[in-house]
């Protein structure tokens, strides 16, 4: 990829700055006039953006970082510090004329991800006990954790991406077919540890968590067994805790268009206009999940409970909780067999 492939203009939408950014997958946009740096833009930038509730059909000017961190060629060799010191991914590199000449990044020239913790040793909980109906056959002889994306199943690729970060302390939620995705992981070598939590009956998406009750007393993440997501999971947790937040939705900016002309009437159902093909977005839920040990304690015992009534809970009681936005091409979801085959293309695999 050529440095030009990331330079935009700051008349350029909000809206199309995020398909270049998903485009060029290298988190950041360089923001130019008459060859000069006038900024960048970034996920957290736009993430402030969306959480501000700003447009996202407005100008990218109005969300970009207008005094970003940079370094000279001449100082190139700091260029590691400074990203270590500031905890930014990217950093452009200026001549003497103040042009662009180069970017660093975090990931590519250290061979590591970037981490707001020494470590995140953080417990992950992985609900897996689910039949898995949408994807049948293909359940009816797999637990949905173990259908593989390529080679590797989709709930060790899950754990590979929080391994990445450092966390290595798992608790697996299971029922169906749950002496297969044990045997899996009994007899599999691994740097991290596999903890099995048994549903007598199914418990929804959160029930099962009661059963960790008195186990886990630290901050956890909680991610369904059937989804990815591209992402700074050390970021994530950093921006649960600054927020205080009792429980964080990991959520999806999702773009819609409707295929449609859209009639708009009034209460005597006289037509008072028509969109075409109007577009909308929405922030979704991904599954994913950063909650407070606390948060265990309010799960009823041995109860068929979703995530979505303890959420419920929280904003009835006014507890924080909080949302951290991914851009829509950094979640991936295998629920079902069009979304299954997405996600194989995305990552680059092949299930042949």
């Amino acid at each position: 990829m050529s440095l030009s492939e990331l330079f935009i203009s700051k008349e350029l939408t909000i809206k199309d700055s995020l398909a270049k950014l998903d485009k060029t997958a290298k988190r950041i946009l360089l923001v130019m006039e008459d060859e000069k740096l006038q900024g960048i833009i970034t996920d957290g930038d736009i993430r402030r953006w969306i959480l501000n509730n700003g447009d996202l059909n407005e100008r990218v000017e109005l969300a970009m970082n207008r005094s970003p961190i940079s370094v000279y060629e001449k100082d190139v060799k700091k260029a590691k510090e400074i990203l270590n010191t500031n905890m930014i991914e990217a950093i452009p590199v200026l001549n003497e004329n103040n042009n662009v000449v180069d970017i660093i990044f975090w990931n590519e020239n250290f061979n590591r991800k970037l981490n707001y913790y020494k470590k995140l040793e953080n417990p992950v909980v992985i609900m897996a006990g689910g039949k898995g109906t949408r994807l049948e056959p293909y359940t009816k002889i797999l637990p949905k954790p173990l259908i593989p994306i390529g080679d590797t199943p989709i709930v060790e690729r899950i754990i590979n991406k929080f391994n990445e970060y450092g966390c290595n302390n798992y608790y697996m939620t299971v029922n169906y077919k749950k002496n297969m995705i044990k045997a899996y992981f009994d007899e599999k070598e691994k740097p991290y540890q596999v903890n099995f939590v048994e549903e007598k009956t199914p418990l929804g998406t959160a029930g099962s968590l009661y059963l960790l009750k008195g186990i886990i007393k630290e901050t956890f993440f909680v991610s369904n067994c059937d989804i990815l997501i591209e992402g700074n999971y050390s970021g994530m947790l950093k921006y649960h805790k600054a927020n205080n937040n009792k429980i964080t939705l990991i959520s999806s900016l999702k773009h819609y268009t409707i295929p449609y002309g859209v009639i708009e009437i009034d209460k005597n159902s006289i037509v008072k206009g028509m969109m075409e093909k109007p577009e909308y977005d929405y922030l979704v839920n991904t599954g994913m999940y950063i909650l407070e040990p606390e948060c265990l304690h309010d799960i009823p015992a041995n109860t068929f409970y979703h995530m979505t009534e303890l959420i419920q809970h929280y904003i009835d009681k006014g507890e924080k909780v909080g949302v951290y936005p991914v851009r829509e091409n950094s979640w991936l979801d295998m629920g079902q067999f069009k979304e299954m085959e997405n996600m194989i293309e995305r990552l680059g695999v092949s299930n042949e």
